[in-house]
């Protein structure tokens, strides 16, 4: 489907002009590169995370409690002194299970975001996009005025909430030669099903929001701005790493938008770095390759189940050269994963997963 962007505010917001296929540690850290490739002075660094929003009574068997996302916090907080110069955090979504937030007045802001990530963490602004749970009471599934939105933020210094200028956004980082793109993909949640084409896709989670009728034209009309800004981006940035993610990893593009992965493998003029989230792992051996660049799954944040053994977050140094590097820090299995694996053999598989 096309779709008109949503106006000025995806270009991003004015104001703060304030990232390989990596290889991963076991629980603990994973090195990023060689001693050949590591440089001694960077320019920043960033941290990742996705499907974080534990709920106490809505998770699967296999996750040990809140137990996982608290471990995951920790490290993230322990990594944050060790870098000593992180400028954000991406948040790929799913940040309150099982329903989003209804407002910003939400008591769910304090007890399952402010209460588990430190003061610290959230001193540096998170950009954030939408997950499919997030919106199942958000008014932001049955509306445009984004003024209505419990998500969306424009104010980068306002940092008692994510920082979302829009449902699809960019925000130039100078200092690291870098874009941040963050994308709408929600229309794309059938995407495990790679025999399905983009007309057969939609928002199967419209189902538990007050406007079923509307909703699948709203979210088909969202990606297709996502995909129009991350485009136009790609043409127009002068930017030498493109930072994209949204709410889905990369296999879920390979049937209904081969072009899109296409886009994400351009190496031409920038450096892209995808990442997406909603399968809850923390790796590169589940997703769909974009080498010559790079794309990891963050949905291992600890917040409704485990999909495999890695658990936590990703992290993000740019260089001197302002080359980067992207690595996995993930937790012990035991802090986190209980049996059964809810994890298939294969990224494509026929049957519909269950962290959907």
């Amino acid at each position: 489907p096309e779709a008109e962007p949503a106006g000025d505010a995806i270009s991003g917001y004015a104001g703060d002009e304030t990232l390989g296929e990596p290889e991963a540690e076991p629980a603990g850290e994973q090195p990023a590169a060689g001693p050949e490739k590591r440089h001694h002075a960077r320019r920043g660094s960033f941290l990742v995370i996705g499907d974080w929003g534990y709920d106490v009574k809505n998770h699967y068997e296999n996750l040990n409690w809140g137990e996982c996302v608290k471990a995951i916090a920790q490290r993230m907080d322990e990594k944050f002194d060790q870098l000593g110069d992180v400028k954000f955090v991406i948040n790929v979504g799913d940040s309150f299970y099982p329903s989003g937030v209804a407002s910003k007045k939400d008591p769910q802001w304090q007890k399952k975001w402010r209460d588990v990530f430190s003061p610290k963490l959230r001193s540096v602004p998170w950009f954030s996009v939408y997950g499919n749970h997030d919106l199942h009471i958000d008014p932001c599934a049955c509306t445009d005025d984004l003024s209505q939105c419990a998500q969306i933020n424009a104010d980068a210094t306002n940092l008692d909430f994510f920082v979302m200028p829009n449902y699809t956004y960019y925000t130039p980082f100078p200092e690291l030669d870098m874009e941040i793109i963050g994308m709408d993909m929600n229309y794309f949640m059938p995407g495990w099903d790679n025999k399905l084409k983009i007309s057969e896709l939609g928002f199967p989670d419209c189902q538990w929001t007050p406007c079923k009728d509307t909703c699948k034209s709203r979210f088909a009309q969202r990606m297709g701005a996502s995909v129009d800004l991350f485009f136009d981006r790609v043409e127009h940035s002068k930017a030498k790493n493109l930072l994209v993610f949204s709410h889905y990893p990369t296999d879920y593009f390979t049937g209904g938008a081969p072009w899109l992965l296409d886009g994400f493998r351009n190496k031409t003029n920038h450096d892209i770095f995808y990442f997406g989230g909603h399968r809850h792992s923390t790796d590169t051996w589940s997703t769909c390759s974009i080498s010559p660049n790079t794309n990891w799954l963050v949905g291992g944040g600890g917040g409704y189940s485990c999909d495999s053994d890695d658990q936590g977050f990703v992290v993000g140094e740019v260089h001197a050269d302002y080359s980067v590097d992207t690595y996995a820090v993930l937790v012990d299995k035991e802090l986190c994963c209980l049996p059964p694996t809810t994890t298939s053999t294969s990224s494509t598989s026929e049957a519909e997963p269950m962290w959907t």
